[in-house]
């Protein structure tokens, strides 16, 4: 199972909720402006709402398409979504780049979708189609500190991602 060091994942416990929520908006709406049309490759699907639970961090992400918006719960509020992923954080955005075969995680049991499974089959075509490479989103944020970020989150990838999935499609 591939997951981040503990030693990572700990610290989110402590952040203030709208603090890790204002960091996510930032990278989210990165993502969108680089890939305007995401969303609209859901059609009729657009009108859901995603939820993407991390098994390994102790908050949840709800995002709604048709605003499009993001947001950061605690996974002991309760989600109103349409469908749910439950995975590692790990596969969570190795899938939101295309770096995973979702099928062959569903299948071993590497992930769990709840709810309307046409939606989020909609949602992983229309991802699998953007080419998403967050490592570049980030360091686009970073301002004179992009390029350092930049290869940080290149390098953290290499070592959280087997070889063989370093790009699956």
């Amino acid at each position: 199972m591939m997951k981040i060091p503990s030693y990572l994942s700990i610290p989110i416990h402590y952040v203030p909720l709208p603090i890790l929520e204002k960091a996510t908006q930032m990278v989210f709406r990165k993502v969108l402006a680089e890939h305007p049309d995401l969303f609209h490759r859901l059609g009729a699907y657009r009108q859901k709402r995603f939820a993407f639970r991390p098994t390994d961090l102790p908050v949840a992400f709800i995002v709604d398409p048709s605003l499009p918006a993001l947001s950061v719960i605690r996974k002991t509020e309760n989600a109103a979504a349409d469908c749910t992923v439950e995975a590692t954080i790990v596969h969570l955005l190795a899938l939101l780049e295309g770096r995973c075969d979702a099928d062959a995680l569903f299948f071993a049991r590497e992930i769990t979708v709840t709810g309307d499974m046409e939606a989020m089959l909609a949602l992983r075509n229309a991802l699998d189609d953007s080419l998403i490479d967050l490592p570049t989103e980030v360091g686009k944020l970073g301002g004179p500190f992009g390029p350092l970020l930049r290869r940080a989150a290149y390098e953290i990838r290499a070592r959280v991602l087997p070889q063989e999935q370093q790009r699956w499609n």
